[in-house]
């Protein structure tokens, strides 16, 4: 039997946030199928991709996605049926026409988006290739780039900003193995001295729930307050920081500006951008950071390139908000050396083929690829294959805890196995 699509049906169900999101199966002529549920952001910058929601507020508080799932089951699947599987690009781009808009407006990024990567598991399946295997040889012009590792992890050990508890501004306080180390290595590493933070949060009397991405949310002063406790974690375990282990932050800081400047707890009146670039400069010289996450407003291009000139010999200045994935905003970071490192994310975009090909353009002029995961996830494995299809240098899935993050770096570990990395 063939590969051409025989039906589409989506599905409305819960991310692990409790909000509803779409799960799409896709089902071939020869009985093979794919089955992916699409994730969701809590920080969602205003470049991404339109998530479809319903906004009725007599179910899920306006979040349901049911408009998205018969977009999905109507138009999508109408319009698809028929296709050949393998021609991944040809049916991104019908699926890009027929919702008509630059951010996937009409359709919905999670309609569009569930559809587009469903497809891809489905012609995995067919051609008996693992996930990773049939992504890889999407994932280049020419030549699919070697598989040759298992992207470093970041976890997100102490959560903040919106995806705390409120107390803290920097979104997320990372810890980062060394690239030398293999994967099941780092992921020991990350779970050590995860349970130590926790050891030291209870000893402090500090609330130790956790946040939406398994990081712990806990009640603290200021943003100091949580790197010297991440510092202390690892100065307790048998690793050395800035040798076998690195920090790093994801700022987010469009959560904190306001028309006055960057307002954070560590100080009383706003920082100006300039003053910021000062701040980060101190951080780096006390904990030795070895990557800066949106440490700027995404629209403040001129005090991204000041914190890249300045302090990117030292740090991986990344972008996410600032690029949201999207081709032609990472064109002018390229072109205005704003940043060093894109962060990506398949539903900041919206079908698999624009995703490889921001990973392309990224990859030919020279900026690191993290891969990344959304706040809101479910338990499907799509990302941790596509983190190592395209080879990208690091990916980040959040705490090596909860399942649905879990389940993610459990993937890599069969991966790891199968390729004997």
């Amino acid at each position: 039997m063939d590969a051409k699509i025989y039906s589409v049906t989506a599905r409305e169900i819960l991310d692990s946030r409790g909000i509803p999101t779409v799960e799409t199966m896709v089902i071939l002529n020869s009985g093979y199928r794919g089955t992916v549920s699409v994730p969701s952001g809590t920080s969602i910058g205003k470049y991404e991709a339109v998530e479809l929601r319903d906004e009725d507020v007599k179910r899920y508080n306006g979040m349901g996605v049911l408009k998205a799932v018969t977009n999905v089951n109507t138009v999508i699947a109408k319009k698809i049926a028929g296709m050949d599987a393998f021609s991944q690009g040809a049916i991104d781009k019908t699926l890009v026409d027929l919702d008509g808009t630059p951010n996937k407006a009409t359709l919905g990024a999670n309609a569009i988006l569930s559809v587009s990567l469903a497809v891809s598991v489905a012609a995995a399946n067919h051609m008996k290739l693992p996930l990773y295997r049939y992504l890889n040889r999407l994932a280049g012009t020419g030549k699919p780039p070697e598989i040759t590792h298992i992207p470093t992890p970041i976890f997100n050990v102490i959560n903040g900003g919106k995806h705390g508890a409120g107390n803290l501004d920097f979104q997320e306080f990372q810890l980062i193995p060394a690239t030398n180390k293999p994967f099941h290595t780092a992921l020991e590493m990350g779970a050590e001295v995860y349970q130590s933070i926790k050891k030291i949060l209870i000893y402090r009397n500090a609330v130790h729930s956790v946040g939406d991405e398994g990081g712990f949310a806990p009640n603290l002063f200021t943003n100091i307050d949580a790197l010297e406790i991440l510092q202390e974690a690892i100065k307790s375990s048998s690793y050395k920081i800035g040798f076998d282990v690195f920090l790093g932050l994801d700022i987010a800081a469009s959560y904190f500006k306001t028309p006055r400047g960057y307002q954070i707890k560590d100080r009383s009146s706003p920082y100006q951008s300039s003053e910021l670039v000062e701040y980060y400069k101190i951080l780096h010289e006390k904990y030795h950071l070895l990557l800066l996450e949106d440490p700027f407003d995404e629209d403040d291009w001129e005090s991204w390139k000041k914190i890249t000139g300045s302090l990117g010999s030292d740090v991986l200045i990344i972008g996410d908000d600032l690029l949201a994935t999207n081709s032609a905003r990472l064109t002018r970071a390229i072109e205005e050396k704003a940043c060093l490192a894109i962060l990506m994310k398949p539903n900041q975009i919206g079908t698999l083929s624009e995703f490889f090909a921001v990973a392309v353009q990224a990859k030919q002029h020279g900026l690191k690829i993290v891969v990344s995961h959304r706040s809101g996830e479910t338990n499907d494995t799509y990302i941790a294959d596509l983190a190592v299809a395209v080879q990208s240098e690091y990916m980040k899935f959040g705490a090596p805890a909860r399942g649905e993050r879990v389940a993610k770096y459990n993937r890599l570990l069969q991966i790891e196995n199968e390729l004997k990395l």
